[in-house]
Order: C-alpha cells, then sequence, then structure tokens
C-alpha cells in the first residue's frame, strides 16, 4: 500500500493535529513501562524541529465517552515533556473551547497535549460531529499511532479524511516491518504463533499458512492440536470445541505448501507453580496427573533448524509459560537463537503482541531484534489479513 509520510508534509507554521497512542501501562499513579511515549517523540520533536505547532491527542483506558478524573491523561504531560526535554502545554478538553484556546496560544514549534479523546462518546462512535471538531483545531493530520490503527473512531479513522493525512515516524517503521514480514519478504519465511487458545488464532493460523513456508505452533495452543491428533495430554489446557478446527487447520496447511511444526516433546509437572518437580515425555504421551507447559530440547532443536535456514522470521506468542520459570527456558533459548541469527546478517525478525514483546524482554534481547512492535491488538489483526482503518486512511491516492 501506498501511503503518505511526513517527508510530503511542509509543516512550518502549520497546525499539526498528532495522533499518539499514550495508553501506558499505571500502577498506583506511576507509569511503569514508557516505551510508547518514547517511541512517539521522534515524530513529535520532527514536527516541533520543522516550526509545527504539534498538537498531541491520544486516548486512555476506557472511560466510555465519559469524564473520569484518574483516566485524565493529565499526568501523562510531565512524562511527555521529560521524554522530548521541551515543554508540553495543556489542555483540558480535546475539542470545543478548551481546546481551541489552547490550540490559539500555541507558537511555531510548541506542542500541546490534549484531553482524553474517550471522554466523548463521539470517539469510539467515529461520531462526524467529534471528527469535524477535532478538524477544526489543525491545518493537518498526522497518525503515529499504528496500535490503534485497527480502530475506526474520530481520531484514527474519521478526522483522517476532513485533512491532509500522513503517517508519523513510529507508524511508518511499522508499516515498513509488516511488509518485510508478509508483505514482500525474504524466503523462506518461518512464523511462530504460541499463547493459550487455538480459539483467539483462527484468522492469524489460517491467514498466515497462506503466506510463510514454516509455521510453528506452541504454547498451550499446541496442546490442542496434539489432543485432536488423539495424543494423550493429561490435565494439560487445551480446547476440545476446537479438534475438528485444528484438524482442519493442519489439512488446509498441507494443501497450502506449509510445513506445520508441532512439539514432539514436552515439559510437563504435576501443578504449574515456580519451579515445581519437571520431567520432560513425548508429545502425546503426558501422564494422566500432569500438564504440558513448555516445549522439550528435541522441539527446541527442530525449531532452531529452520530459524537457521530461514531468511524471515514472525513471531507472535511465547512457546511455554514463560511468566512462570522453569517453563520460560524453550522461549529464552529460541530468542537468544533469533537474536544471534538477526545481529549475524542471517534473519530479519519481526515480531508483536503484549506477551510476545514480555517475553523478549524477560530473554534480554528485545533490542537485538530487527522490529518489534509496540502494537498489540493492531498487530494481531494485521497479521489476520484484515484492513486497519487508521493505515486505510493514510493511503495516498
Amino acid at each position: 500500500m501506498s501511503y503518505r509520510t511526513i517527508d510530503a508534509l511542509d509543516a512550518k507554521g502549520k497546525r499539526v493535529l498528532l495522533r499518539a497512542d499514550l495508553n501506558v501501562p499505571v500502577k498506583d499513579g506511576r507509569i511503569t513501562d514508557r516505551t510508547r511515549i518514547e517511541r512517539m517523540c521522534p515524530t513529535i520533536a520532527e514536527l516541533a524541529n520543522d516550526g509545527a505547532r504539534v498538537i498531541v491527542c491520544s486516548h486512555f483506558d476506557r472511560p466510555k465517552g465519559r469524564r473520569v478524573p484518574e483516566m485524565s491523561l493529565k499526568p501523562l504531560q510531565e512524562a511527555l515533556s521529560a521524554a522530548l526535554r521541551r515543554p508540553v502545554a495543556w489542555a483540558d478538553d480535546c475539542i470545543g473551547p478548551a481546546a481551541e484556546a489552547a490550540v490559539a496560544a500555541m507558537k511555531d514549534g510548541d506542542i500541546l497535549l490534549l484531553e482524553n479523546t474517550r471522554f466523548h462518546a463521539g470517539e469510539e462512535a467515529n461520531d462526524p460531529a467529534m471528527a469535524a471538531a477535532l478538524a477544526t483545531l489543525a491545518d493537518a493530520y498526522v497518525n503515529d499511532a499504528f496500535s490503534a490503527a485497527h480502530r475506526a473512531h474520530a481520531s484514527t479513522e474519521g478526522v483522517a479524511h476532513l485533512l491532509p493525512a500522513f503517517a508519523g515516524r513510529l507508524m511508518e517503521a511499522e508499516l515498513k516491518a509488516l511488509d518485510a514480514a508478509l508483505g514482500n519478504p525474504a524466503r523462506p519465511v518461518v512464523a511462530i504463533v504460541g499463547g493459550a487458545k487455538v480459539s483467539t488464532k483462527l484468522d492469524l493460523l489460517g491467514n498466515l499458512m497462506k503466506k510463510v513456508d514454516v509455521l510453528v505452533i506452541g504454547g498451550a495452543m499446541a496442546n490442542t492440536f496434539l489432543a485432536a491428533q488423539g495424543h494423550a495430554m493429561g490435565k494439560s489446557l487445551q480446547e476440545p470445541d476446537l479438534h475438528a478446527s485444528a484438524r482442519a487447520i493442519l489439512d488446509a496447511a498441507s494443501g497450502a505448501d506449509c510445513e506445520i511444526v508441532l512439539p514432539v516433546d514436552l515439559v510437563v509437572a504435576d501443578e504449574f507453580r515456580p519451579h515445581p518437580p519437571t520431567r520432560t515425555v513425548r508429545a502425546g504421551a503426558v501422564p494422566a496427573d500432569a500438564m504440558a507447559l513448555d516445549v522439550g530440547p528435541e522441539t527446541e532443536r527442530a525449531i532452531e533448524q529452520r530459524l537457521r535456514s530461514a531468511s524471515t522470521l514472525v513471531w507472535n506468542g511465547p512457546l511455554g509459560a514463560f511468566e512462570t520459570p522453569p517453563f520460560d527456558a524453550a522461549t529464552v533459548a529460541l530468542a537468544e537463537t533469533v537474536a544471534s541469527l538477526t545481529q549475524s546478517g542471517a534473519l530479519k525478525s519481526i515480531a508483536g503482541g503484549g506477551d510476545t514483546v514480555a517475553a523478549l524482554r524477560h530473554a534480554g534481547v528485545a533490542e537485538r531484534m530487527t522490529y518489534v512492535s509496540s502494537a498489540g491488538g493492531a498487530f494481531l489483526e494485521w497479521l489476520e489479513g484484515k484492513t486497519l482503518p487508521g493505515v486505510a486512511a493514510l493511503q495516498a491516492d
């Protein structure tokens, strides 16, 4: 897809409405992860340095169209200012008189943060009146929130049709990485898909099998595939209602010339807790009183073999219950292999999804991947082959 970037925007003297994603995790009033704030800074700084009047808008949490004080973006003003190392002004609303007055007071190079867009019901409803009110604040629109691009909301899609619209640097980087992953990838392509439930990833698996050469299935969702083939899985988490779907996916992959890699051995325990007694068994030979919680060393080696002959990797989901040691072992070991291959130039690695990012950070390799997407739902929907409204709205004529 061809889309406009801020390279085509003459920003000097213009009021630029920049859609960010400042929906960061907060606990006890403290920001626990500033990644999304930091990733927004290059676009904001570039526009401000070019003489734009940068008007930042974002949602935060789910106030459902009401003004909820604890969901205000006001605490983000100081965090954004600190990350940018320059002043950031504040508007107590995102539309209407308060926003208009704050914008009118701006000078070239100034940065303004608007209040939570979801304080208005028109945001999530993509109300044309809400989009129009946002558009009156600016001369141009920049979307730098790929992580919100799967939502057709007033600030992500509606306003983009009312102003000249452009992709920010983070949005541009995401789209380039995604194109490298599945749009026009170097082959062979390996995809690793993990997680707990097949039910949440049926569309993903259906799309990937048509795009990749090897599809590795791990996590608890692999248990469903093994059980669907008649293997004994003991007390392992799995979805009996999806056995037919799992068999259909295996059949379809064969027809699409996509190799499916399932675990051949599993690390099992009688209870799910940190550091219980464990043993490794053949896939399909899980004792009745045990549960599979990670893939075993033989499976790990099989995946590593595919990775060493691959040119591109797409990774969504851990291979085991990585939050609870020692069931992080396979995910950490393979993450280290991926990072090493990436750094040597042998592999282009693109990863995304909340659990995946957490697992890569846990392994200490997030900075050594080709690209790690900060998006969650948007990354997953893109992997599923769905059109993202916030991206489609940036498409060049």
